[in-house]
């Protein structure tokens, strides 16, 4: 059988795989040989946009010598009539390995009409565009009578290209002697061109992390040049750590970007790591929770200042306090929430204010999870500060 033969065709996400394994599953039928079925002729099930195809009635009737005789050639008739898979069968015996059966699917993958496509090897398909590193695959397949699963470009009769999820392998009669090789072929284009529009979103997301990353580290420069010049220094590391702690509710998650939502747990880690460098003070505890950006931003922000009230005054302030943050999804499903717990225990004996007055960051915090339309409940509880954050969930951006 010529290495080259084999290019067919393909058509839906993922399709390779499933390709492979419906061909699978007619193969078994075909493998099935010289059964003691039953004679009875093939039900005539139509397909949408065409009557019974009998192509594969008129092959088993210029075949008599084959193995699908009896139940096996009905089940060969009944599913090249009712399959949408373009499929093939090549012959291994003759010079070329010339095409000896097509279906009418292949038929209508590939434009051409089955006298066009009867007797010539599959390389026809072939055009300029075909990697000539995937025909080598299928050439070494069919040297070994193996299976290959191969995606490669191929080309219809009016010349448009198309990507071909090419399913190929051997087909033995009762003996185990090589009959046929066939092939299913499935026009995966469209997965073709998500996978390029995917990796074009990633290759953007990365490259506006990085401006990002700039644009933070700019800003922050901005803010402590001014805070020294003027004489305002503490005032200055306040605000850029609250800029650094935006940044980083972003800086591992904008590869996602292209998704339109951000995972919530790991903006939080992001966040909150710098106040637990060994990583064993603030414990984590929530799923692979969702949401747009804008909830995040203000999910981190509200963290960065509790954790720094905490470092100051709570948990992380005493060498055997500890932190446990806990996100969940609640609220009805017409208006659904993201519900975060921050519970401190083994810090110092617990002072809560008279009023957010003599708590500027607990006011900072009201205040900006009020514009997010959110709130915070907090518990003075005697082990630690218990506060309980929500915020709207964009269903739509997850």
């Amino acid at each position: 059988m010529s290495s080259d033969r084999a290019d067919q065709a393909p058509e839906r996400p993922d399709e390779a795989t499933k390709a492979g394994e419906a061909a699978s599953g007619d193969d078994r039928a075909f493998y099935d040989a010289g059964g003691a079925g039953q004679s009875a002729g093939p039900q005539r099930a139509s397909q949408a946009g065409g009557a019974y195809d009998d192509s594969a009635e008129r092959f088993l009737a210029n075949h008599p010598d084959d193995a699908f005789i009896g139940a096996s050639g009905v089940l060969f008739e009944q599913a090249m009539a009712q399959t949408r898979m373009a499929v093939c069968l090549c012959d291994p015996h003759t010079p070329d390995a010339p095409i000896v059966f097509v279906n009418r699917a292949f038929r209508w993958l590939t434009g051409y009409e089955e006298h066009e496509i009867i007797g010539r090897n599959c390389r026809f398909l072939q055009g300029p565009g075909t990697d000539r590193s995937a025909v080598a695959r299928i050439r070494q397949a069919v040297d070994n009578e193996d299976v290959v699963v191969v995606e490669l470009l191929n080309y219809r009769k009016d010349g448009s290209a198309f990507w071909n999820a090419l399913h190929l392998g051997p087909i033995y009669d009762a003996q185990g002697r090589l009959i046929y090789y066939f092939g299913s072929q499935w026009d995966v284009s469209d997965v073709r061109a998500a996978r390029a529009d995917e990796r074009h979103a990633r290759e953007l997301a990365r490259e506006l992390s990085h401006r990002m990353k700039n644009m933070f580290a700019v800003i922050g420069g901005i803010v402590n040049f001014t805070g020294r010049s003027r004489g305002i220094e503490v005032e200055a590391r306040e605000i850029n750590d609250r800029i650094q702690a935006l940044g980083r509710a972003y800086e591992t998650t904008l590869d996602e970007a292209s998704s339109g939502s951000i995972e919530v747990g790991q903006a939080i880690r992001s966040v909150l790591s710098p106040y637990d460098p060994d990583g064993k003070r603030i414990h984590f505890k929530g799923n692979g929770l969702r949401s747009d950006f804008s909830a995040v931003s203000v999910l981190g922000l509200s963290l960065h200042e509790l954790a720094v009230n905490a470092a100051k005054h709570g948990a992380l302030s005493s060498d055997g306090g500890e932190v446990t943050v806990a996100w969940q999804k609640n609220g009805s499903s017409e208006a659904p929430t993201i519900v975060i717990d921050w519970i401190e225990q083994g810090g110092p004996a617990v002072n809560p204010p008279e009023n957010n007055a003599e708590a500027p960051t607990m006011g900072i915090v009201d205040r900006m999870l009020h514009m997010a339309r959110g709130n915070i409940m907090r518990d003075w509880h005697p082990d630690g500060l218990r506060a309980r954050l929500r915020v709207p969930l964009r269903e739509d951006a997850v």
